[in-house]
């Protein structure tokens, strides 16, 4: 959360298309007064926020926090899945669900839902872009500019040029994620049209991105911002981004049939293919770089320099937070970093690295309303407002492959959500907000709030998390993986694993056996620390392991199924059991245990407070509700064994509650629309159609087989 919004300045044009290497490379004029703008810091400054700015909203609005993001990444892997029925929300779930084996990539709406005008994410990203090269074009066309690059040393200039490089490979990568090959701009005022190959445009940017690290400071040591400010691209951040994007570049990923891929170079790229060719999307394949090591080593520098440049970035392995006076008991670190999160409008997490900021109040920003716990409220003047929640969690994941004893599991999953100031179940049949769509995203929450807006929905101002500790760590522990350094990898796996057990019980020797390998076990612990924050589905494409971890949920899900449909109940192997009843009491926490907000539980015996990390605001009254409800809180009893005694339960005043029996219901929602038609083989089409007015002017044409109008 942060109360500073970016400001601009007009020194932006038109959008341009050329390639920074010289097979694709175009001379341009100078379009700026480079001297003018760049003689002095504060100037300098001033032209680059009006591209964070662009950024900000951008990603907000069209890719990390809405958007593309909100329509597959947060709803579309093995972790995460939609809240309605398939039916209703097809411009969403078709894509989510690789266009039902690209069998619907040409009779695909491409405006249906991605706004693919001139006001959806690829246009939008572009401009990013745009406002990028101008500021890069000015600095290096500025004397004190050509001064400090040639320094090559860390400079306030030298910074600004970096962040600059930075948010241009940023928008980059976000547009090759979503929509492969794309058109490259790195001159400002000329035009051209035409596709890049994503390899050589992740060459270049990488290129880049290591000639400016060597310039930049560590979060939290850049001259001229605020030591606790995390809102800037800093040393730290581009090599996080360094290590993300190679890995992105070295990974699988569903590629055109009619282009023909080069490197920065220009030298053709051999490839190691994976499964077919998928027919129903112009043969579209499915393949990694031969030389994917290569980059894996670049990856493994970079990120092991992120963990030495860390500055004020911080990874805990044991929670700062006391025991708060009326008794809730915290020790999660892994939790402490949501939490810090939802504090002042003005701060950062500890562990983040980059945070792109959010206001209170004024922002439209989608935690908690689709990356939170769900709510049902109104729209304004509500406890909490709505949360429509759109990210929600597969049963058969949480029930079965989530360990017991993980101490994110309930951090991330919420079986309960809100109604004007009270807690209930959310139910399994399909809908939004605490009406229906199942498990539920738990890592943000109004009730946890310091000030939660209760003025409007979409107004927390909590901040998009981008880059944080945790994925410095796994990104290093892979890349050992990869390039032989096991001793190291698991050192690192250790670290993010550990923290989440209480002592003696992460067993990550066992684990490691259990997933087959070194490498897929570090993969596997990926999707435990980010579960619910759509960074599982493209891991899962780019590390090639989607169709085995596709097929897992999948037979999963049905053995849940016909488990419960006969017997009434399903065990899992890690012996949690989901029944068709559960039992459910509405109590006067506040009375029996000093608070309605629970934390970390620790007994697993006590129904109000397990699972964890559920309950209410302590006191929404402080906020203005005039409610006088004091049984605010829910116990709840059956959600991973069985009754013994529902006669006994219903005579203390529980009500049986519709739990497995109600997917049982919705068979087809939960089993039969997870991932229609995939058939594990074919190339998965997961990338989005290129908007018509693009394809247009750009003289190029969609591939998968979308259509270009």
């Amino acid at each position: 959360m942060k109360k500073l919004l970016y400001t601009t300045l007009g020194v932006v044009g038109a959008v341009t298309f050329a390639a920074c290497d010289d097979f694709l490379e175009t001379n341009s004029p100078s379009v700026v007064d480079a001297d003018f703008v760049f003689s002095n810091t504060t100037t300098a400054r001033a032209a680059l926020e009006g591209g964070y700015e662009a950024w900000r909203s951008t990603a907000n609005s069209y890719v990390f926090g809405a958007g593309l993001f909100y329509a597959a990444d947060i709803a579309g892997s093995d972790i995460e899945r939609h809240p309605e029925a398939y039916a209703n929300q097809k411009a969403r779930h078709i894509p989510e669900s690789f266009y039902s084996n690209g069998t619907l990539t040409s009779t695909y709406d491409i405006d249906s839902y991605s706004s693919n005008d001139n006001s959806g994410a690829y246009v939008k990203l572009f401009d990013v872009i745009g406002k990028a090269n101008a500021v890069i074009q000015g600095i290096e066309e500025s004397a004190s500019g050509k001064e400090a690059i040639a320094a090559g040393t860390q400079s306030k200039i030298g910074q600004m040029y970096g962040e600059a490089i930075a948010l241009r490979a940023t928008a980059y990568r976000e547009l090759i994620k979503y929509y492969g090959d794309v058109p490259f701009a790195t001159v400002f005022g000329e035009a051209t049209g035409g596709l890049a190959p994503r390899d050589s445009i992740y060459d270049c940017i990488l290129a880049d991105l290591i000639k400016v690290e060597p310039m930049m400071y560590p979060v939290g040591k850049i001259p001229g911002v605020a030591a606790t400010a995390k809102n800037y691209f800093s040393q730290t951040y581009v090599d996080g981004l360094i290590g993300r994007i190679a890995l992105e570049a070295a990974g699988y990923q569903t590629r055109r049939s009619d282009i023909t891929y080069r490197d920065g170079k220009g030298n053709e790229v051999q490839f190691e293919k994976l499964g077919q060719a998928n027919a129903n999307a112009d043969n579209a394949f499915y393949a990694r770089r031969s030389d994917y090591k290569d980059l894996y080593e670049m990856a493994k520098t970079y990120f092991k320099n992120a963990i030495d440049h860390a500055g004020s970035a911080k990874f805990y392995t044991v929670d700062p937070r006391a025991t708060s006076k009326a008794g809730q008991v915290f020790g999660n670190p892994f939790q402490y970093f949501f939490q810090q999160m939802m504090e002042d409008d003005a701060a950062y997490a500890d562990e983040s690295i980059y945070e792109y900021p959010m206001q209170y109040n004024v922002s439209s920003d989608e935690r908690t309303y689709s990356s939170g716990r769900p709510g049902k409220g109104g729209t304004k003047d509500a406890y909490p407002c709505k949360c429509y929640g759109q990210a929600r969690i597969n049963p058969a994941y949480y029930y079965g492959i989530f360990d017991p004893n993980d101490m994110r599991r309930d951090v991330t999953v919420a079986v309960t959500g809100t109604t004007e100031g009270t807690e209930v179940i959310l139910p399994f049949t399909p809908g939004s907000q605490s009406n229906g769509g199942g498990l539920g995203l738990n890592k943000w929450d109004d009730n946890r709030m310091t000030k939660p807006n209760t003025i409007a929905q979409r107004k927390s101002g909590i901040n998009g998390p981008y880059m944080r500790m945790a994925e410095i760590y796994l990104g290093y522990a892979e890349a050992c993986a990869v390039t032989g350094d096991d001793a190291t990898a698991k050192e690192y796996l250790k670290k993010i694993r550990e923290r989440s057990f209480p002592a003696g019980l992460a067993k990550t020797d066992q684990f490691i056996t259990d997933c087959g390998s070194l490498f897929n076990a570090i993969i596997e612990e990926r999707g435990f620390e980010y579960a619910g924050e759509g960074d599982r589905r493209f891991t899962l494409i780019r590390t090639g392991r989607i169709a085995w971890a596709i097929k897992r949920i999948k037979d999963l899900t049905t053995a849940m199924m016909d488990g419960l449909q006969a017997d009434g109940y399903y065990q899992f192997d890690n012996d949690n059991i989901i029944s068709n009843t559960i039992y459910t009491k509405a109590v006067d926490a506040k009375s029996e245990k000093g608070y309605r907000l629970t934390t970390q539980c620790t007994d697993t015996t006590d129904p109000i407070t397990y699972p964890g990390w559920r309950g209410v605001n302590d006191d929404w009254s402080l906020f203005g509700w005039t409610g006088t409800t004091t049984t605010t809180n829910l116990a709840i009893q059956g959600l991973f064994a069985p009754v013994a005694d529902a006669t006994a339960l219903t005579n203390d005043g529980y009500k049986a509650v519709a739990w497995g029996s109600d997917l049982l219901t919705n068979r087809t929602e939960y089993e039969t629309n997870l991932f229609p038609e995939y058939d594990y083989v074919s190339a998965p089409v997961y990338l989005w159609p290129i908007c018509p007015n693009a394809v247009a002017t750009g003289g190029f044409h969609n591939g998968y087989g979308f259509k270009d109008e």
